[in-house]
């Protein structure tokens, strides 16, 4: 049990913890395409060397060049990042997602691409599409008066009183930029519309005057908790509408823009639309109307758990999360890149397409502080907010984020890293990047078993149990599973898969289909009647499967964590129908405190790490001193910088129990029974041993935050709450 004696928690701790911070810097291949809740890829390989390096200690070996030969499986590959990290190390790998959009990002992640051809294929693209409609996102800077481009449009959303009729701008509040990356705070008139600048914020007790129409500026804004009172008739009314038949109207209300002439100048640039900026927007609604060949998604959305607030909201169907210009110039951009002959340069700009589809939406907010458009999916969910930020299609090169062109030289950063593989080592307080010659990301495909020593991969898109397993052919499984009903996959990528299967046009099985969502899919899904005991069968049916393939002695090894301890039940069964034993439960860093989907919330950025075995003793284990246990991971944890907090203990506790519960039912298991009592069994083991365990008792050697460090202090004071 190699894995389990080798693993370093406060070395993975340490490296985790970074890259959790900027993953896009550390493993540069999660710029291929969006997917959620990835898990540090410094994770899997310190699993994956722990178990196959021999002895050498992780600290040592993780920085040189490995090459190692067998087959790695991940039932739920997911984003890839276990598929990755064993390819990178030398293995051939069998990799299953019933999302095929899990499929193609895995897949185009391996894929060879030659990125200069590429690079110009893009450019291209890109020339293309400016021309016809580069005018469109243009405007006048208001210093020089010459044409400029236009980075973001800011609009609102309008909601006509019940009472009068009159339009009410649903302003939150009126303030546009803070004073930070800009020299003074950029508020809007409530009255006019106009932009002003400020030394400091204006507020209702203490207001600024407009400097155009003399009205009162502050940044509280009318609409507050659903309701506002109508500026015509003082009316109160609700919002959105109850019956929300129509999709929500939107005002332009401010453009930030870019003028080179200009730029010596501090500070960005931000205006109030005039009104050749308003018939620019007229004129892409009228060549819209008139572009009746375009390929743009006309599918309605599901009901689901995530998608009912876009239909509280209004929008009912895909394209009207879209507003015209963007439909114009999304459905212009695939057009174009359909055209593109080079098969693996063209399925490259789909999937740069699908992944920049969420800063081209009308869901997209404008963060007022870093003066930036923030993506759909800034939390893993679909965010209604009442002002919206429309991005430039193409983009200005060097200038902005989120647009077609940013995407690509992402895209473009992901593939070189796949051919020269680094890690970043810290030197107190400088970064030193580690180039670990001979190792890279990227297989021959195959449809029959992969070789062990060939760097092959076999991947399907559909239920981890279509994949034929021979007996004894699996030197490991390594998986990121779903975390029961935590993060609702389908109901996301959808957003992107009605737009990609229209590019791909029937080349691929998978991708035939009208929508991602499908039974088989183990998320939990009240809207779906997808509950804790689909969840349960589901994985026991996986890791049967998969544990039936594995070599003697293989391990198979999965993350998991979750805030309530109903849903370590299906672990416990899923483990013990596959005649597993649970052999160590292992703390490692997985998400990043300060993301928006945790912050504040007290959810515990800590995985438990399951390294199960097939053992040939039947023998109930002792249980061991957890106490003392926990308390050392806790102290391993902090000494790696992971500030550990009342929600990650209680995660690391409830796979602690969950592991102990596996150990007590092994020898008296009996997978023959059914599904409801074997969850009983499961779930009262559970109950019995957790009984008595007090979370705050284990909360020792915890790092205390400097006062100076205000930021860190007011993010971690939240987790804590």
């Amino acid at each position: 049990m190699t894995l389990e004696a080798n693993f370093d928690i406060t070395f993975t701790a340490s490296l985790a913890l970074r890259e959790k911070q900027i993953q896009q810097n550390y493993r540069p291949i999660i710029g291929v395409h969006k997917w959620f809740a990835r898990r540090p890829g410094t994770v899997f390989r310190n699993l994956l060397l722990a178990e196959f390096n021999g002895h050498e200690p992780i600290a040592t070996g993780y920085w040189r060049t490995h090459n190692f030969f067998g087959v790695i499986a991940d039932p739920f590959m997911g984003g890839g990042t276990p598929i990755y990290e064993a390819n990178r190390l030398g293995f051939s790998v069998v990799g299953t997602d019933v999302n095929p959009m899990a499929y193609w990002i895995v897949r185009q992640a391996l894929a060879p691409i030659d990125i200069e051809a590429f690079m110009a294929a893009a450019e291209a693209v890109i020339a293309d599409v400016e021309h016809e409609i580069g005018a469109l996102y243009r405007t006048e800077c208001v210093s020089c008066r010459g044409q400029v481009d236009v980075k973001y449009f800011l609009w609102v959303k309008e909601q006509a009183c019940p009472a009068c009729g009159a339009a009410n701008d649903l302003f939150p509040g009126y303030l546009l930029a803070e004073a930070t990356r800009h020299p003074r705070h950029v508020v809007a008139c409530g009255r006019c519309g106009a932009l002003g600048e400020y030394e400091r914020q204006p507020s209702l007790n203490d207001p600024a005057q407009c400097g155009e129409c003399g009205h009162a500026v502050h940044v509280e804004g009318p609409a507050r908790r659903g309701r506002i009172a109508c500026r015509a008739c003082e009316a109160v009314f609700n919002y959105p509408p109850k019956i929300g038949a129509e999709p929500p109207r939107h005002r332009m209300w401010a453009i930030e823009y870019h003028c080179p002439a200009c730029k010596p100048r501090r500070g960005r640039f931000f205006k109030r639309p005039d009104s050749v900026d308003l018939a620019r927007y007229d004129q892409a609604r009228t060549r819209l109307n008139d572009a009746r060949h375009l390929l743009i998604p006309i599918g309605a959305i599901p009901a689901g758990d995530e998608t009912d607030r876009l239909h509280r909201w209004g929008y009912h169907r895909y394209r009207e999360m879209f507003n015209d210009r963007q439909l114009l110039g999304l459905g212009l951009l695939l057009e174009r890149v359909r055209a593109v002959d080079d098969i693996d340069a063209r399925h490259a700009l789909l999937t740069v397409f699908s992944d920049f589809l969420r800063y081209q939406n009308m869901l997209c907010r404008y963060d007022t502080y870093a003066l930036k458009c923030q993506d759909i999916f800034s939390v893993h969910g679909f965010p209604v907010g009442l002002v919206q930020c429309e991005n430039s299609l193409v983009g200005i090169p060097g200038i902005g984020s989120g647009a077609f062109r940013h995407f690509v030289e992402k895209y473009a950063k992901a593939k070189r890293y796949c051919a020269a593989p680094f890690e970043t080592r810290q030197y107190g307080g400088r970064k030193e990047v580690v180039y670990v010659e001979g190792e890279r990301i990227g297989a021959d495909f195959v449809s029959h078993w992969p070789q062990a020593d060939a760097r092959q991969a076999k991947l399907l898109a559909a239920s981890a149990t279509h994949m034929p397993l021979p007996p004894a052919s699996l030197d490991g499984v390594f998986t990121d599973p779903p975390y029961f009903d935590n993060v609702q996959y389908a109901e996301l990528m959808d957003f992107c898969f009605v737009w990609l299967r229209l590019g791909i046009q029937g080349e691929m099985p998978a991708f035939q289909r009208e929508s991602t969502r499908t039974p088989a899919e183990l998320t939990g899904n009240d809207t779906m009647g997808r509950g804790i005991d689909h969840f349960t069968d589901g994985l026991s049916n996986v890791f049967r499967h998969y544990a039936a393939a594995l070599k003697p002695g293989a391990p198979f090894v999965f993350t998991y964590h979750h805030n309530a301890p109903i849903a370590y039940i299906p672990l416990v069964v899923a483990v013990l129908d596959a005649g597993l034993d649970c052999t160590a439960s292992l703390p490692v860093p997985a998400e990043m405190g300060a993301s928006l989907h945790i912050a504040k919330t007290g959810s515990s950025v800590l995985d438990s790490v399951f390294v199960c075995r097939a053992r040939p003793d039947i023998e109930a284990r002792p249980r061991d001193d957890l106490p003392n246990r926990l308390r050392a991971e806790v102290s391993a944890l902090a000494a790696g910088g992971v500030r550990v907090t009342e929600g990650d203990i209680r995660c690391l506790l409830a796979g602690h129990v969950a592991r102990l519960a596996i150990n007590c039912l092994r020898a008296t298991w009996d997978g023959g029974v059914s599904l409801t009592e074997r969850m009983r069994r499961a779930g009262k083991t559970i109950s019995e041993l957790g009984t008595g365990l007090d979370v705050s008792s284990f909360v020792v050697n915890i790092p205390q935050i400097q006062p100076d460090d205000d930021h860190q202090a007011l993010q971690y004071e939240a987790a804590l709450r």
